[in-house]
């Protein structure tokens, strides 16, 4: 009887893009995601890393490349013909990369299966985020080795059209030599792009005589865009050009709830940190919780008002611990603070009957529930889950209103643990450009665990009760949405960091200390 043969595996050699993982193809997903190990070299920026440890769902599956690439390329053959299933991931796109195809060449030898998955290069990448078109022809040089170089062809390519050269900073002023001595004009426009398509990505634009100098302080590869597309970065630049871009933005929540406003801020070019100040548990002895369960499936209540997505998790864990789904809010009406703790309560399939009309808040919420009647409303009873710190606004409001409440604790928010000496350390200097506070909690416990935000950073509260905290605290409020939700918020950040380049741009923004200050450091003088 013979034995079943081992499939053998594959070699995929992926290009990943300049560096925003939002640029990988679905190929290269799959690939990422259906790999045995995954590969990479120190020049893979991080944020491509740590998306592939998501991606691939076992960071022990990521391997550092130690080896040459003969040996690398032999080592991932061998590992195929084991059956291994590989990926090797390449920054750009794998044919441009001279190391890269070292290792192609030696899989092949191997006679390993493999494929080439081609990725974004950082020319492409440059042109559309740096706002510099190709025109009608561009020539694109990546230099391996810059003593290869012909300076006429480069003078050819110019004359031409645009030219996009990617090489290393440390060639620049090589790079700079060749062009003169190829016959470019000095005065021929250069821009110099550093981490293309990355949270940092920063342009510079000169001339030829002067990119070196303008390319003081970056490190690593970059991209130079030389000749006509150049001009036209001021009108189309975009990736650069988003309203938070660059900002170090503190959001101190729990990491369950930060990962939703992380995205949202990362839309608008910010740099999110999250740091968790408040932990959610359960309340210290179940029986209220009990009580109002079994109320609700009893018909006791008329209303239950939900004041956070955290309470309507609580209920909702409470319904599943007693075999209880969606229908044991039949009868009964459903209120809400506001749009996110709506959308909590919809995600169960229930559309709430009442949310504020006005501003999302306990305020809001009173002016538009209705008094209770004592003919109509046969069941005078609401019920109210909500935190164990949570303020005795809607209770008194209910209550003068005709309603008779019952206030359970329905979780406990607890503080965090101190984030590092290093977050600590930020937030006490000005480290970060803004924070934003979600709510009054979230404000006394950062201030409680890693000190008062530096009176530079900008502070965003998303409510008035919020705000009323954070100045309690002797914190200067500059943005406050007119809506008390989390997209609302981020935008009144977005404005504010608008109206502030736009002063900037009239002129010196004057500091508290009578200083005048111009320039990008301004931004963090308010």
């Amino acid at each position: 009887m013979t034995s079943a043969r081992k499939p053998v595996g594959r070699v995929r050699f992926v290009g990943t893009g300049p560096g925003d993982p939002g640029l990988l193809t679905k190929r290269a997903l799959d690939a990422i995601r259906e790999a045995d190990r995954v590969y990479y070299d120190r020049s893979l920026p991080q944020s491509l890393v740590e998306a592939a440890k998501e991606i691939n769902g076992d960071d022990a599956k990521l391997k550092l490349i130690e080896s040459s690439p003969s040996d690398q390329g032999k080592l991932m053959a061998a590992a195929a013909r084991e059956g291994e299933n590989l990926v090797r991931l390449i920054v750009g796109d794998a044919y441009p990369n001279r190391l890269a195809r070292a290792e192609i060449r030696a899989a092949s030898a191997e006679q390993a299966r493999f494929e080439v998955i081609p990725g974004m290069s950082h020319a492409q990448a440059v042109a559309v985020y740096a706002g510099m078109p190709p025109g009608e022809i561009r020539t694109v040089i990546e230099i391996d080795d810059i003593a290869s170089v012909e300076p006429l062809v480069i003078a050819d390519a110019i004359k031409r059209g645009s030219l996009t050269v990617t090489a290393d900073v440390s060639d620049l002023s090589s790079l700079r030599d060749i062009l003169l001595s190829g016959g470019v004009s000095g005065e021929t426009a250069v821009a110099v792009t550093g981490d293309a398509t990355g949270e940092t990505e920063y342009t510079t634009t000169s001339s030829v005589d002067t990119f070196v100098e303008a390319a003081l302080g970056y490190a690593g590869q970059v991209v130079l865009t030389i000749g006509p597309g150049v001009d036209d970065r001021h009108e189309l630049a975009w990736w650069e050009g988003r309203p938070l871009y660059g900002w170090k933005v503190l959001i101190p929540r729990t990491k369950e709830q930060a990962g939703v406003m992380s995205e949202r801020l990362r839309a608008y070019g910010a740099i999110p940190c999250e740091v968790p100040t408040i932990a959610v548990e359960p309340p210290r002895t179940p029986a209220q919780m009990e009580r109002a369960i079994k109320g609700l499936v009893d018909g006791r209540y008329a209303w239950i008002v939900f004041t956070s997505q955290n309470s309507v998790k609580a209920i909702w864990e409470k319904f599943k611990e007693h075999g209880l789904d969606a229908r044991a809010f039949g009868g009964l009406r459903i209120a809400c603070i506001g749009e996110a703790t709506a959308n909590a309560v919809r995600e169960f399939g229930i559309e709430p009957e009442l949310l504020p009309t006005g501003q999302q808040s306990s305020e809001g919420l009173l002016e538009v529930f209705p008094p209770h009647d004592p003919i109509l409303d046969m069941v005078g009873r609401v019920l109210l889950p909500r935190a164990d710190i949570a303020t005795e606004t809607l209770v008194q409001g209910l209550s003068e209103r005709g309603w008779e409440v019952d206030d359970v604790t329905a979780y406990r928010t607890v503080r965090a643990s101190p984030p590092a000496a290093d977050i600590r350390d930020a937030i006490k200097s000005g480290g970060f450009d803004a924070v934003l506070f979600t709510s009054s909690s979230t404000v006394r416990n950062l201030v409680g665990i890693a000190g008062k935000p530096h009176q530079r950073t900008v502070v965003a509260c998303i409510g008035p009760a919020t705000a009323d905290t954070a100045t309690e605290f002797g914190l200067r409020v500059d943005a406050k949405p007119e809506n008390a939700s989390v997209p609302d918020l981020i935008e009144a950040l977005a404005e504010y960091a608008t109206e502030l380049k736009q002063r900037l741009a009239e002129g010196p923004i004057k500091t508290r200390r009578g200083q005048k200050v111009q320039g990008p450091t301004a931004l963090r003088f308010r």
